[in-house]
């Protein structure tokens, strides 16, 4: 399959899209003045430990505390070493101790970071761990002898110091040379050393390391010899994307390309991203997905729309709910990636009866979710055609990363209906009703009153007769449409 990866820099922001046969994928964005955290470390000192919650909350110098979990505090303290070979946690589970942290997801509207004490440096082919003595090979890499050949190395390159630290070799490196793995383990080992200088340093809570900039960490991540070009658009950040591939890939230099301005426009990017900001996702024979984002899961219905299928009884039918939910999985799956939905997501399909059809839609779904990077995990069809997945977080989903709250529906969604918001105001005009006052004046949004002279009409004829005195309505533009005012005239 054809790959592209844009890039798009300017003085504000870093965009990047990834191209999959010429439609978008994913997207990443940055903004310089709110970079992301996650991959930072710190020196924190816990300021609250909750033994109900198995947790404490570290203080890391930001706005909100990280969050962490005590079984990770094993390990992470100055205390002498246990019988395991472990250091405890010494007076680290106290307030006022200190840990050495990192972001492991970024934190939400009302929630601090996830913090960990499981440090890791990642490089495009291997995964430091620095307080961790173990090895691991991707599970993407099935090949046995190559498994074989990278977990030799690998030993090779911890050597003594295994049972201090370890690493994770990514699947990038598969096929890659010997030199180019030693090399990186060099560079990663060297940066580790820097940390662990600025450990003792600094006092806490300070931030001790930060992560590469959006372009490194996509094109560490993401770009490899599946990518047929890698485009940028802005000089800062082309030579950046130049000096890292010169130092960590050099062989990749030959698919980068300054591109002219424009590079997002020429290839509608901005149009895609707005799409995906939608509800709903529209499938090529006409059915669409309604997306639901909730604070406990992530909904995405699957609907038929338009596409019922030629006349014909059970056998077209059958092939219509077949040929939905087979473009359903695959359209899911690109949503997913390029919204970056995480946690608990449940697809609901249509309903199919024949078990090879449900098979043949599973099928699909597992080879579209190979193409996702994140961690996920995938259950069965249900026997009510619901899809469970769960799928790792790390950073902001792309609306929480481009949308606020609506001032208007104050992030509900929806706001009352116009027939609610007319007895609402009959509610209220009826308990000022015999006060004695001359006037009552009402001000109300244009559609309320437009309501109130046409589909409600009935209510303001109610509320006219409960009075002895007549109501001046007039419509406000600058009222928000759940809102009114009335306003009692007093007598002379």
């Amino acid at each position: 399959m054809n790959r592209e990866l844009l890039v798009e820099g300017d003085p504000h922001q870093t965009r990047l899209a990834v191209l999959e046969a010429g439609r978008l994928v994913e997207f990443f964005v940055e903004r310089h003045r709110g970079r992301g955290l996650a991959g930072n470390i710190y020196k924190g000192r816990v300021r609250r430990v909750l033994p109900g919650m198995r947790a404490a909350f570290v203080d890391l110098g930001l706005e909100r505390d990280g969050y962490l979990y005590l079984e990770e505090m094993e390990g992470a303290g100055s205390g002498a070493p246990g019988e395991d070979g472990r250091r405890s946690s010494g007076g680290i589970a106290r307030r006022g101790g200190e840990v050495l942290v990192q972001i492991a997801r970024e934190g939400l509207a009302d929630k601090g970071p996830r913090v960990t004490t499981e440090i890791t440096l990642p490089g495009r082919y291997l995964v430091l761990t620095p307080l961790a003595g173990r090895l691991g090979i991707s599970r993407r890499i099935e090949d046995p002898d190559e498994r074989t050949r990278l977990r030799t190395m690998a030993l090779e390159l911890c050597g003594d110091a295994l049972e201090e630290a370890g690493c994770i070799v990514r699947t990038a490196a598969a096929g890659a040379p010997a030199e180019d793995l030693a090399r990186e383990y060099e560079v990663l080992a060297d940066l580790w050393r820097e940390i662990e200088g600025r450990v003792a340093a600094y006092a806490a809570p300070a931030l001790i390391h930060q992560e590469e900039e959006l372009a490194v960490r996509v094109i560490r991540d993401h770009f490899g010899e599946e990518f047929g070009a890698l485009l940028v658009d802005g000089s800062d950040a082309y030579r950046v994307i130049r000096h890292y591939l010169g130092r960590v890939q050099p062989e990749l230099l030959t698919r980068l390309e300054r591109s002219r301005r424009g590079l997002f426009d020429r290839y509608r990017i901005d149009d895609g991203v707005d799409a995906a900001l939608e509800p709903k996702a529209p499938l090529p024979s006409g059915g669409h997905l309604v997306i639901n984002q909730t604070e406990a899961l992530v909904a995405i219905d699957v609907n038929s729309g338009r596409d019922v299928g030629a006349v014909g009884g059970e056998g077209s039918f059958r092939d219509t709910v077949l040929r939905t939910n087979l473009e359903a999985v695959a359209e899911a799956v690109r949503q997913i990636r390029l919204r970056d939905l995480s946690g608990i997501l449940v697809i609901d399909l249509i309903d199919m009866e024949h078990e090879e059809d449900r098979r043949r839609v599973f099928e699909r779904l597992e080879a579209e979710l190979r193409k996702d990077r994140a961690r996920k995990r995938v259950l069965e069809i249900s026997e009510f055609g619901l899809v469970q997945l769960t799928r790792q977080r790390r950073r902001e989903n792309l609306e929480r990363a481009l949308t606020g709250p609506c001032p208007t529906c104050r992030g509900r969604g929806r706001i009352k209906s116009v027939a609610t918001i007319c007895l609402e105001l009959r509610r209220t005009c009826l308990a000022h009703a015999g006060r004695g006052c001359r006037q009552v004046a009402v001000r109300v949004h244009p559609a309320v009153l437009d309501g109130l002279k046409g589909s409600e009409s009935d209510v303001l004829d109610g509320m006219q007769g409960a009075f002895d005195v007549p109501i001046l309505l007039r419509a406000d533009p600058d009222l928000h449409r759940e809102h009114f005012v009335v306003t009692e005239i007093e007598g002379s």
